[in-house]
């Protein structure tokens, strides 16, 4: 297909952005499709702009909402099945391995075959596993659903975040930062809803979730493609972890801070319930829902609050806010205080939320629009890196002499000393830039 436009073609886009300047009242940017970003009109995709945009970050809340459902139900799963919280961090952890297989290989997909077809192909992957959860019936199963849904996220995370950033730059950067923490806890709330209150959680959740995942495949079917089709697709397959040359720097700058930010939100995920419990007495599955959504609410209000500050701003802000923290989770552990195990919890969410969006801020901008895909994916494996690695070695600790306490106070030092080198390289890779720059 030729990438040159008709006068047709031009008009129709000046015409679609005058009519959603109307609808919005928004000032819409200049055309994104331009260039290699520049499918339009064939003949069904409706869905441009400002609902584009909208419909492919409720799609990455419902995808990670998805895979925070299972949480408040691990402890329902051990009480049916009668495994340790190792089991737990294991499945855990393999979810997050095969997310970092999955990006690694489809990451940079979405680049030449277009957004809709691979996200398309994800939402279907997506429903298997849900389907393959709501019918479990061992270990094994939730080993498999897990498998599943780690390809279907992995496949999708880098083609939405891309797709939003060819709609809307700067709007795009802020969604691809706000949804992540916004997807988890909501899945990790509404499981516990379902639990505390409805009959049957252990399949209700998955089939809610189905529901919706059909709603937006049918959006998905209706968008207008943002990319035009580029050979190479099946070379894009091989896993490359090589990053264009403009992006090398800021990448390096945002690398420690992402990875430590997401260690965070792997011990919040897998053993964060079992904590609450622990802490409070409390078997309340609510109660132990409670501590992720909190997580995930103040990393949404730091991603808001801190959208117009400077990027490098951003990430010191969430090296100081986890470091912080994590303190006072120690403190919570030493003293046994639930209330201030959630204040720790909502200091470090913060600092998770503003740590991922100024290394998605500081890294992206830097990509071409054919190269988005695969630099989000890449900063995807870093984050699933921190996510899944360290959470397993807490998993094994809990269950090999420090219990979950212990374990969780040594994870907590853990975080310090990783923000600390986040720290120390942030300031060391900004003195180098500002030399170079001189």
């Amino acid at each position: 297909m030729s990438q040159h436009r008709t006068t047709a073609e031009l008009a129709a886009v000046r015409a679609d952005r005058a009519a959603a300047r109307v609808v919005t009242g928004l000032d819409l940017p200049e055309d994104p499709l331009a260039g290699r970003a520049g499918r339009r009109g064939d003949g069904r995709a409706q869905i441009t702009g400002m609902p584009a945009l909208l419909l492919l970050a409720s799609l990455t809340v419902s995808m990670l909402a998805s895979s925070g459902a299972p949480t408040p139900l691990y402890a329902i799963y051990q009480q049916r099945w009668g495994f340790t919280p190792i089991t737990t961090t294991i499945i855990f952890g393999i979810y997050a391995i095969t997310v970092l297989v999955a990006l690694l290989v489809f990451g940079r997909l979405s680049d030449y075959t277009g957004r809709r077809p691979v996200l398309l192909a994800a939402i279907a992957v997506q429903a298997a596993s849900l389907v393959v959860f709501a019918t479990a019936g061992g270990v094994g199963d939730l080993i498999a659903a897990r498998v599943i849904q780690g390809i279907s996220a992995g496949a999708a995370l880098g083609a939405i975040g891309a797709g939003m950033l060819d709609i809307d730059r700067e709007r795009g950067a802020l969604a691809n930062a706000l949804t992540p923490g916004m997807g988890t806890g909501t899945g990790v709330l509404l499981s516990s809803l379902a639990v505390q209150f409805l009959p049957a959680p252990t399949r209700l959740i998955y089939l809610v979730l189905l529901g919706v995942l059909t709603a937006q495949a049918i959006g998905v079917l209706l968008l207008r493609e943002t990319v035009t089709r580029a050979p190479g697709a099946l070379r894009s397959l091989v896993p490359d972890v090589s990053l264009p040359a403009a992006t090398r720097g800021p990448m390096l700058a945002a690398a420690p801070v992402v990875f430590a930010v997401w260690a965070l939100a792997g011990l919040m995920a897998a053993l964060g319930p079992e904590l609450v419990h622990a802490l409070t007495g409390s078997a309340s599955v609510l109660a132990g829902g409670a501590d992720v959504t909190l997580m995930t609410v103040a990393a949404i209000v730091a991603t808001f609050t801190l959208r117009n500050t400077a990027a490098t701003t951003v990430m010191l802000t969430g090296i100081g806010a986890l470091i912080g923290g994590s303190a006072i989770v120690l403190a919570a552990l030493g003293t046994g205080s639930a209330a201030v195990l959630f204040l720790g919890t909502a200091v470090s969410g913060f600092g998770f939320g503003a740590g991922f969006q100024g290394g998605i801020r500081t890294v992206v901008p830097a990509a071409k629009p054919h190269e988005r895909a695969g630099v989000l994916s890449l900063l995807f494996v870093l984050s699933y890196l921190g996510m899944g690695g360290p959470v397993v070695i807490a998993g094994y600790a809990v269950v090999h002499g420090q219990g979950l306490v212990g374990a969780a106070r040594e994870y907590a030092i853990g975080l310090i000393v990783l923000a600390v080198f986040a720290l120390a390289a942030l300031a060391r890779t900004s003195r180098t830039r500002r030399v170079r720059a001189a």
